[in-house]
């Protein structure tokens, strides 16, 4: 229903707002590390796993090789470099050398890891770019754009949009702003070599990595609350996941009733049945969220290779709105690698499945986990998922999120010769 988060409102002098309304950016980020705070126990948690030497997200602790042979891009699937790396030189050049210098990091850097999809800023990598002049927004946008597909350049921004209209309705523009994002660039705009860009903030963290025309764009995170924007100059901007949560329904709907019971792994969104921490403070039922790049996470629900051809189709569709940010040719060369693979894609559920309901759902294959969850409130005062709160998180396992093993292919090749 439109407006329905309205109800949900905190006083604007509640302490939630008040007490932070007006920190900067620096200022927000010492407040939230404080011990002993919901956003101090999730830093405490969080910082140490970046450190770790990555290996990617598994359903067993065991990587599988050959998963991500690096191979130039098929005819028509290249991804749009050419234009990419004029985008990547122009924000270079808009930069003085200090600036240039704090936004550019090795292709292999560590600092990959640091994304977050909070508001606050745990990790100060790269360029903040509301503190940037108005040209540098601008051209970092730019950079965005010539890397994503058309729509999925307007679904990322429109992340970014909600953002800064939450930050209007509940006062905290210094923290919540269409531009209160960190963007950085890792190796050298190039034609072929490996380099790519990652940008990062509140509801909206995209990661994207090019070599020889092949892209990978993973981890993503997108979420909204609310999932609307019914006021000022973007309003009517409502819905921005309607096709991942129709779709999810969808498969739910298609499969045979025993296998629907087999795909629910857990009736309500905060189960009894629940194992103790199985829902996160912060990621509540996501597993593949930020810092989790090593994680094991088991395969649950129901193998799709024993589903009728509608679910699998469904399956399908759901995987495609998940990689629909991707261009058209990399695009088609991401959705053939998914259905190479169908056979072994698992799907899972938690919650309810009719439509209004809320829930979580997991589809996840060695190349692939998509995850959608409906979440509690965070700047709005409610305890329970609702259907205007919405995460996602794409993952690609087995070592090529950042497109780590394509630039590890890559940089053995280059050493051979």
């Amino acid at each position: 229903m439109p407006g329905e988060y309205r109800q949900y409102l905190f006083p604007h002098d509640h302490p939630r707002l008040a007490g932070v309304r007006g920190l900067d950016p620096y200022a927000y980020r010492e407040f939230a590390r404080k011990p002993g705070t919901f956003t101090g126990g999730l830093v405490e948690g969080w910082t140490p796993l970046y450190r770790n030497d990555f290996h990617g997200v598994t359903e067993n602790g065991v990587l599988r090789g050959g998963l991500h042979p690096l191979r130039p891009a098929e005819p028509g699937e290249e991804a749009p470099v050419e234009a990419m790396v004029a985008a990547a030189d122009d924000l270079l050049a808009a930069l003085d050398g200090e600036g240039r210098e704090r936004v550019s990091y090795a292709v292999d850097a560590a600092e990959w890891q640091t994304w977050a999809n909070p508001e606050f800023m745990q990790f100060d990598t790269g360029l903040r770019l509301d503190l940037q002049p108005e040209a540098v927004r601008e051209r970092a946008l730019a950079l965005v754009r010539a890397s994503l597909s058309p729509e999925g350049f307007r679904l990322a921004h429109a992340m970014m949009l909600v953002n800064g209209f939450l930050g209007e309705v509940v006062g905290l523009e210094s923290i919540l702003n269409e531009y209160s994002y960190n963007l950085a660039l890792y190796g050298a705009p190039d034609l072929r070599a490996p380099w790519g860009w990652q940008l990062y903030g509140h509801h909206c963290a995209i990661n994207c990595l090019v070599v020889e025309g092949r892209m990978a764009l993973s981890p993503v995170f997108l979420g909204a609350e609310p999932d609307e924007i019914d006021a000022g100059p973007h309003a009517g901007l409502r819905d921005l996941f309607a096709d991942r949560v129709e779709l999810g329904l969808r498969l739910m709907a298609a499969l045979p009733e025993e296998q629907r019971r087999q795909a629910v792994v857990y009736e309500r969104m905060v189960d009894p049945a629940m194992p103790e921490g199985r829902v996160h403070p912060g990621d509540e039922r996501h597993l593949a969220g930020a810092f989790q790049d090593n994680r094991v996470i088991p395969v649950e629900g129901v193998r799709l290779d024993g589903v009728p051809a509608e679910a699998r189709e469904h399956a399908l569709a759901v995987a495609e709105s998940f990689v629909r940010l991707l261009p058209e040719g990399p695009r088609a060369a991401r959705m053939r690698e998914i259905a190479g693979h169908l056979d072994e894609t698992w799907f899972c559920w938690i919650g309810g499945h009719r439509p209004g309901d809320v829930f979580y759902y997991r589809l996840q294959s060695p190349v692939l986990i998509a995850e959608l969850d409906h979440h509690c409130g965070v700047f709005l005062d409610y305890d329970t998922p609702k259907p205007f709160h919405v995460h996602t998180v794409l993952r690609t396992p087995h070592g090529n999120d950042y497109g780590r093993a394509w630039v590890r292919q890559w940089q053995e090749r280059e050493a051979g010769r």
